[in-house]
């Protein structure tokens, strides 16, 4: 049986998709910052709730950008979904 990814593991990789649509380098992203102040927009937090719901298989509201606005919070917050459903899509985490 395949495990959730660990926390650190989601922020990274969560932290690498904010990073791509905000053009920055990873580092320069603080898992603590909100995300809106870092310019994830309405645009970017639709297109990320794809690319979560792509990766692993968990159908997302498009709000969850808003409901868990720093990366720490939304890796937690997706962890849970993924740990309420069941869903097994986190084995391309890395």
């Amino acid at each position: 049986m395949t495990t959730p990814p660990s926390t650190l593991q989601m922020q990274e990789w969560l932290v690498k998709r904010i990073s791509e649509y905000l053009e920055l380098v990873p580092d320069q992203l603080d898992v603590d910052a909100p995300l809106a102040d870092l310019g994830l927009d309405s645009v970017y937090a639709l297109a990320l709730c794809g690319d979560i719901e792509s990766e692993f298989g968990v159908p997302v509201e498009p709000t969850l950008a808003w409901d868990y606005p720093t990366v720490a919070e939304l890796a937690t917050g997706v962890l849970a979904e993924l740990k309420t459903t069941g869903t097994q899509g986190w084995a391309s985490v890395s």
